[in-house]
């Protein structure tokens, strides 16, 4: 077995991959949250992290990929194929899964369950913030080698590179995920009235909606769509939430698939005509193609998937704990059984009929 001590970057990009596989499970678990059963979710874990993640990177996240030769797909920073394809499958998932109970009132109206710790909360989203820009940073070529591009790429070669080898510099990329997180928090911060959990979440969702063009956006663009993306990513949250009943406990479907979806419309428009890659021959960014790519991610890796082996689940009757133990908490301990859980709740509220 050979030993290219010249290759610099395809073990980082082993362990930057592995960690996005386990980024699109960890969007999904948020939302299905306090239901679903860990046997089911486990099954929707290595779906999306090992199956159509890994095919949505290859169609879209990479020089070689068809949409982006023939669609002009552009997705630098993956508003598309992480997120977007993330926050469809979630809402596949929860279209069958069903509400937590309580989350709705007898009329339909949906009631709000706040974070239980407001402060972990800001601790783990300011992480996530931290950890953001590291994948910023891993999306990124730091060099090739010009005899390794075999005359294909036109124009000069350039050492540092986006995903789809085309020019690019971490600080540019580093200023526009700034401006990006937070143009996302001030319009999260206006548009929920304050509200911090929207707030913080929002300075997420404004980085996802740019991150599709971040690295070809003017600063104040990226400032500027992330604002658009989180006030129309919060508006469909609850517009879906009331119209359709769907209960997302974290907000992921909304922060994640919907900026991630709005964020590749909204650059198929503002870099309208720009090169999707350095290779001759592809084609450009246009708005039919991220368009259609961003239906790709959200829908057909997404949403279409989760939703056929939910449904199989559910018919199997592998989907969902029993009330009792949504009631007691999924996180009792392992020596329960179902039947004790079932007994403690009955007791409780036999106690509380009686008080």
């Amino acid at each position: 077995m050979a030993t290219h001590l010249g290759d610099r970057i395809t073990g980082v990009f082993w362990a930057a991959f592995l960690l996005f596989s386990w980024t699109a499970a960890s969007i999904v678990s948020g939302s299905v949250i306090e239901r679903i059963r860990s046997s089911a979710f486990w099954v929707h874990a290595v779906l999306i992290g090992s199956v159509f993640w890994i095919i949505d990177a290859a169609w879209g996240w990479h020089y070689g990929g068809w949409m982006v030769r023939e669609l002009g797909y552009h997705d630098a920073y993956a508003s598309g194929v992480i997120h977007a394809i993330a926050g469809g499958y979630a809402l596949g998932i929860l279209a069958v899964l069903g509400p937590r109970l309580g989350k709705f009132a007898s009329n339909g109206t949906p009631r709000d369950i706040p974070p239980h710790n407001p402060w972990l909360l800001a601790v783990g989203i300011f992480l996530i913030y931290t950890g953001f820009w590291g994948f910023y940073a891993a999306c990124n070529v730091p060099m090739i080698s010009p005899e390794g591009i075999d005359g294909q790429i036109t124009g000069v070669p350039w050492t540092a590179t986006n995903i789809y080898l085309a020019p690019t510099t971490l600080g540019a990329i580093t200023l526009n995920f700034i401006l990006s997180l937070s143009g996302g928090l001030m319009a999260a911060y206006i548009i929920s009235k304050g509200n911090p959990f929207w707030t913080f979440s929002g300075g997420l969702a404004g980085i996802i909606t740019a991150s599709a063009g971040n690295d070809l956006y003017h600063p104040m663009q990226a400032m500027l769509i992330a604002a658009v993306g989180v006030v129309l990513s919060y508006k469909l949250h609850y517009w879906v939430e009331r119209r359709f009943k769907i209960d997302d406990a974290v907000g992921a479907v909304a922060v994640h698939g919907y900026a991630g979806f709005i964020g590749l419309v909204i650059s198929g428009f503002v870099l309208w005509g720009v090169p999707s890659s350095p290779y001759d021959g592809y084609a450009a960014i246009n708005p039919i193609g991220q368009f259609v790519g961003a239906l790709i991610m959200f829908f057909v890796l997404g949403f279409l998937p989760a939703y056929i082996v939910t449904r199989i689940q559910a018919g199997m009757g592998l989907l969902r704990v029993p009330r009792e133990v949504e009631l007691r908490g999924l996180d009792y301990d392992d020596n329960v059984t179902y039947e004790a859980a079932k007994a403690d709740v009955q007791a409780a509220e036999k106690a509380e009929v009686n008080a």
